[in-house]
């Protein structure tokens, strides 16, 4: 049977140990993209639903979604008037988990780069954990694609810096493949928070190490797009840098007033 004709499953009353989740897949012209990934999704962890968050796509996205979810119960739509980025459409998507009663809720690209079936490794550490990050630079962690040289050194630097500048053990925080239990956005004031792409991913891993909530990584394989176009651009990266910077900067302040900081107690293992 192929991926488009694939039968759909009925939703469960939750994932073994975890409870109910919702994976949040966001999108932006994704047409060709969105069908193959949920019906990925839905054969390879049946005890999951999903909520597509479309912010208005010209190119049909939204309604493709709509007739998917008018198929398979277990998928949802939400829809937004537009484009207003990657971490306003994860906070929605987090709001509307929260609303309906989840337990815990999965960050995942609709392009096809994490793949769905590797999604029971991250639920099976969920069980033990608050908050599990997707890692391609931990060990088993794999990047298929034959990235250019820059693109490489810019996400490993990006991560390196990060690490060196938040002190954060965790080598892969900019990754968008993860997995929180819906009480920890809560502790977290996820609402709150407004930055986009790389930095959306430490901003949410900053917040949650900083409560000492108990956060581990997983390896996933990473694999490039292969329909559409990325939505990464310098402007992201840039916001990265910055806010990174600063974040540092303000935990050393707090650290040398003795006022902020974690104990050895609480740090997450990886």
């Amino acid at each position: 049977m192929s991926e488009d004709t694939a039968t759909p499953k009925p939703p469960s009353d939750g994932y073994p140990g975890v409870g109910r989740v919702l994976v949040v897949i966001p999108t932006y012209n994704e047409a060709d993209n969105i069908g193959i990934i949920t019906h990925r999704l839905r054969r390879a962890v049946p005890d999951v639903d999903v909520l597509v968050v479309d912010d208005n796509s010209p190119d049909g996205t939204g309604k493709i979604a709509d007739g998917l979810a008018a198929e398979d119960p277990a998928i949802h739509v939400l829809h937004r008037p537009g484009k207003q980025g990657l971490g306003v459409a994860y906070v929605a998507g987090f709001a509307w988990a929260r609303e309906h009663g989840y337990d815990a809720v999965v960050e995942m690209d609709a392009d096809g780069s994490h793949s769905p079936e590797e999604l029971p490794r991250l639920l099976d550490a969920l069980r033990d954990a608050d908050a599990v990050l997707g890692s391609r630079y931990v060990e088993g962690g794999k990047i298929l694609v034959d990235w250019p040289m820059h693109r490489l050194l810019l996400s490993r630097s990006a991560n390196l810096y990060t690490r060196l500048a938040l002190g954060m053990p965790f080598r892969d925080a900019t990754g968008g493949f993860r997995a929180y239990r819906v009480r920890v956005l809560d502790a977290i004031d996820v609402g709150s928070v407004a930055s986009q792409g790389y930095c959306f991913q430490v901003d949410l891993a900053w917040r949650a190490y900083q409560r000492g909530f108990r956060v581990v990584e997983v390896p996933i394989t990473f694999a490039d797009r292969e329909r559409g176009a990325s939505k990464m651009s310098s402007a992201i990266v840039r916001e990265a840098l910055v806010r990174v910077t600063v974040w540092g900067a303000q935990a050393r302040l707090a650290r040398l007033r003795g006022i902020g900081g974690r104990t050895a107690a609480a740090r997450p293992e990886v």
